[in-house]
């Protein structure tokens, strides 16, 4: 509960999923181009990469709490600065010193928390403190757009900022632990693989490479499917509904496949997930109604939204959790970078071909290509704990 109501009213929802609401506001106050205001995401998404690692290896350190606490208060506090942003530069420096920030309050480290708490349900307790962030990317750009429209852009930050100081941080203050208190009381040691033994392995590059693939491939259609629905004539109200169901299927995915973690074998689970994805990636190359466009991103938001809790899934069980964090981080941020790669290349095929359908036909593709891989992982290293 505390991971996801940190996750729902911290700073990755107004800052990352409700970017795109700002960029006009910005594009009119600062007299810029949509390319110039767009830079203040790439500065937040080349940051999160570089201290993703860094973060999570403090968190194997220290423990969960001791990262996410001053890490939350920090991006609150960032946030409700916004009101003295009156500039192009300024805005370029708020966002890359709010990205220093979210490093310590990404995914990843809820997902240490509960994977160091729970054993047996594990796959459903990573689903449900995954839910507050699905539930923040579906919600917050809709609040965000309403405060705009009525108090402006700068106030809007403030108040995002306001609500994580208010709610995020006595949330993680309250009730965020690093272990049970039994397991501390024992001084029981965490079992698992350093992250330099880990890295040798081949079993994590395959991981690796698969969580790579996907994340390109899916994010990147999800970046162009108004765009792929637009140049098939449809309509702003059939692209809005398919951006709806993408939605719907991204916490469909964050809640409903962790049950299944935890009572199949994950890869094969994975594996179907993936196919599920590569499968609305097909539909979407063939969408000539909305009904099939609507599945279509149905399917690939079911990708996306249990990529994040398989991937804390699976590092669990074949590394253990001695380097859980920075394991995650440095999976997880290779995730966010080939994301932001695949965006981009589908729309260089896209300004080469004058279609998106060369682009598509690679993307579903290589989402085959890792749900295959991930099928070659073979047995859990760290299997469940008797009476877990």
């Amino acid at each position: 509960m505390a991971s996801a109501v940190a996750l729902f009213f911290g700073p990755i929802p107004i800052s990352v999923f409700s970017f795109g609401v700002f960029l006009q506001p910005w594009a009119q106050d600062f007299h810029a181009s949509r390319r110039a205001t767009s830079l203040a995401r790439m500065i937040l998404t080349m940051v999160l990469p570089l201290g993703l690692p860094f973060a999570g290896r403090l968190l194997d350190r220290y423990g969960v709490r001791k990262v996410t606490l001053p890490s939350s208060l920090a991006a609150g506090l960032i946030l409700l600065s916004a009101f003295t942003i009156g500039s192009l530069r300024q805005l370029y420096i708020f966002y890359l010193v709010l990205g220093l920030a979210i490093c310590g309050v990404a995914p990843p480290h809820y997902c240490a928390a509960v994977s160091y708490w729970f054993d047996r349900r594990r796959g459903l307790a990573l689903g449900l403190s995954m839910l507050g962030l699905g539930l923040g990317a579906l919600i917050t750009p809709l609040a965000a757009q309403y405060l705009i429209a009525r108090v402006g852009w700068r106030l809007t930050l403030s108040i995002f900022g306001g609500a994580a100081l208010v709610i995020a941080v006595p949330a993680i203050a309250v009730f965020l632990r690093h272990r049970p208190a039994a397991a501390e009381s024992r001084a029981e040691s965490i079992v698992g693989l350093s992250w330099p033994e880990a890295l040798c392995t081949s079993t994590f590059w395959a991981m690796f490479c698969a969580f790579v693939l996907i994340a390109g491939s899916v994010q990147g259609c999800l970046s162009h499917v108004a765009s792929i629905l637009a140049d098939r004539g449809s309509g702003a109200a059939t692209a809005a509904l398919a951006t709806s169901l993408f939605g719907g299927g991204v916490l469909a995915g964050r809640s409903g496949f962790g049950y299944m973690l935890d009572r199949f074998f994950a890869p094969r689970v994975a594996a179907a997930i993936f196919g599920l994805a590569a499968l609305g990636i097909g539909l979407l190359r063939i969408a000539s109604s909305a009904g099939i466009a609507c599945a279509a991103a149905f399917c690939i938001g079911l990708g996306l939204g249990a990529e994040v809790d398989i991937m804390a899934y699976l590092i669990g069980r074949y590394f253990g959790l001695r380097a859980f964090g920075t394991m995650y981080g440095i999976t997880f941020a290779a995730f966010g970078l080939s994301g932001g790669l695949g965006t981009y290349l589908i729309g260089a095929a896209y300004d080469t071909t004058s279609s998106y359908a060369f682009a598509l036909d690679v993307s579903c593709l290589v989402t085959a290509i890792g749900g295959a891989i991930v099928l070659r992982l073979g047995p859990y290293r760290y299997q469940l704990q008797p009476n877990s």
